[in-house]
């Protein structure tokens, strides 16, 4: 049955997740946004109460 042969495999997942592990982290991280978010300044308005005529 050669589907049990674990060589080829095996090397093939070793490979596979150092690809992922090693040379695709850098290249994500590295990544720069070119419009980079500016925080804007939040005013909060003066709530005032409402007057119920009916109460």
């Amino acid at each position: 049955m050669p589907q049990l042969n674990p060589a080829p495999w095996f090397a093939i997942l070793v490979f596979s997740w150092l690809v992922f592990l090693i040379i695709i982290p850098p290249k994500v991280l590295a990544y720069m946004f070119p419009n980079e978010p500016n925080p804007q300044i939040i005013q909060k308005s003066k709530t005032e109460p409402w007057t119920w005529p009916w109460y």
